[in-house]
Order: C-alpha cells, then structure tokens, then sequence
C-alpha cells in the first residue's frame, strides 16, 4: 500500500494568458467564455474593450489568468486610441502566453498589424474562432497552412467561443504553457476588477447596444457614486458624450431610451451583484474629452 505521504504533491501551476486581435474578432465572448461568466462586455460596435480586464479561471492544479485586451486600433489617432494601444502593448510585456485571434479563414491588414506588433519571445497560439460561420470546412486545412508561414505558433485552434467542448479543449491546449508557481488569485475568484468598475461596464453595454450606429464610439460611463447598504447597492452613474446631439440620442424621445439602459443595467446588475439596485444615470456633454490626455485619466483610463 502506498504510503501517501511520500507521494509528490502535482504543483500548482498559475500564468498570464493575453487574448489579442483586432477590435471586434471576439476576444471579450472567449474570455467570458473561458472564465464561465460574463465579466467583459460585449456588442457589435468596436472598441467596445477599453480597459485591460482580468478574468480569472481555476480549474485542478492550473489557475488560468486571462487578460482581455482592447483591439489595437488602427484607424484614428485621438488620444484615446493612442491610450487604447499602449493599454495593449504593455499588457503583451507581462504575460506568459498570447492568444492571437482571428475569425477562422480570414486574414486581413488589421489583423497582420496586430501580429506584427507580438513579442518574439512569448509563445503564441493562433485561436482561429467562429469555426460555426465556415460553411466549407474544406478550406480550413489551406488556410492554416498559410496562416504557418506568417508567424511560428505554437498551436493551431480552430474553435467556437459559444461551443463550451472547445473552450475546454482550449483550456487543456494553454495549461502546459502555465509556468510551475503558485495561483495568483483565491480558487473561487473571478476578476480583479472591483464591483464599482462592473457597474460601468454594464451601463456602457447596454448604451452601445441600444444606439446601434447612432451614436460614435467617443462616450464614456463614469461612476458619480456606489453605496452599499448590506444587499443594497445606490449607483450614481453619468454616460459623457462629445455633443448635445449626441445626448439626444442617448436620451431618446420622451427619455425613453436613457428608461430602457438604465432598466436593462439595473436587471444585470442584480443579477451580478445578488442583491438590490438603485441606479441613477444622467449624460453629460464633455467636448473633446477624447482627444483630452487630462480628461480621459479622470475617467479611469490608463
């Protein structure tokens, strides 16, 4: 009978995975996915990711430490764009690993730009995802060979975000890339993000998704206040926009639309939160607060 005692512990295992590409492949559906809850907002429009957010995943010995980034941006030169890309570039430097995705069978110059731009000295898998939008699986093989001759992968992935068999499959591909060390996080964390900045992030959400292509991607959510009272959470929130057509539009008529974010936030909130909410929101007009180096450190950003 052997004595377990003198059996060797497995050693825990903990890295930094940093899921990159261009804005809008889906990089915020995988890390939600990943981590098995939603802690990153998603929508159609890009920029959606504007912070680097953390999602944390334990599973046996390995703890798997996402880092969501924003999609590089490439098309504007404001100062929050330039914010956006050093966000990413200095997320690149810490980590263990890199998760580069693409849309499976497509490559385009946004996405050679972000290749370019990741370190020679990280391994690096290519997460080829929306496997469920190629009609011809046939045209995959030809397109992974070529993918072989941009960059040295580690790993080919071709996957699903919305297939939890591959985000398992996923998970086991990354867990040998995790260095030997101790988890980072306590076994049941989630994120590092506080409740406060959540809150936020879920206001912005529902905004984009209810103005559609109505409204530029240049507004922002900032959290006047956040009380907790036992279960109780009181939040005071102000969306910032550029101009007063753009408050028009967040408001909508007879402010039904601003009614309609703030319900649908509130109903999320609860839920995250599992307990009551009390949202205020009101939207201020902040010209240039995009192009304003000083503004946008206020709002939080890096």
């Amino acid at each position: 009978m052997t004595d377990t005692a003198d059996m060797a512990e497995i050693p825990q295992r903990c890295g930094l995975v940093a899921i990159v590409g261009r804005p809008n492949v889906g990089k915020s559906t995988l890390l939600n996915a990943l981590v098995g809850q939603k802690i990153s907002i998603t929508s159609k429009k890009a920029q959606t990711t504007r912070h680097r957010i953390t999602g944390i995943r334990t599973e046996g010995v390995a703890q798997f430490v996402f880092v969501d980034t924003p999609g590089f941006q490439t098309q504007h030169a404001a100062a929050l764009n330039r914010t956006l890309n050093r966000t990413v570039l200095s997320s690149l430097a810490d980590v263990d690993l890199v998760l580069f995705l693409v849309e499976a069978g497509r490559f385009g110059l946004d996405d050679a730009k972000v290749l370019a731009l990741l370190p020679a000295d990280k391994p690096v898998i290519l997460v080829a995802n929306k496997l469920d939008a190629v009609h011809r699986r046939t045209d995959i093989l030809p397109w992974l060979k070529g993918m072989q001759d941009r960059h040295a992968f580690a790993e080919y992935v071709p996957m699903s975000a919305n297939k939890a068999a591959d985000v398992t499959r996923l998970l086991g591909i990354v867990q040998p890339y995790l260095p030997e060390q101790p988890w980072l996080y306590e076994e049941d964390a989630l994120t590092d993000r506080s409740d406060r900045f959540l809150a936020s992030e879920i206001i912005r959400e529902k905004l984009f998704r209810l103005t559609g292509d109505e409204l530029p991607y240049s507004c922002t959510v900032v959290i006047e206040k956040f009380e907790e009272e036992g279960a109780l959470r009181r939040i005071a929130a102000s969306i910032v926009v550029e101009r007063d057509a753009h408050k028009g539009m967040v408001i909508g008529e007879g402010g039904e639309r601003l009614k309609r974010i703030g319900s649908e936030a509130r109903q999320e909130l609860e839920h995250l939160l599992q307990g009551k909410v009390f949202l205020e929101i009101w939207v201020k007009v902040r010209s240039g607060w995009a192009d304003d180096e000083a503004h946008l450190r206020s709002y939080g950003y890096e």
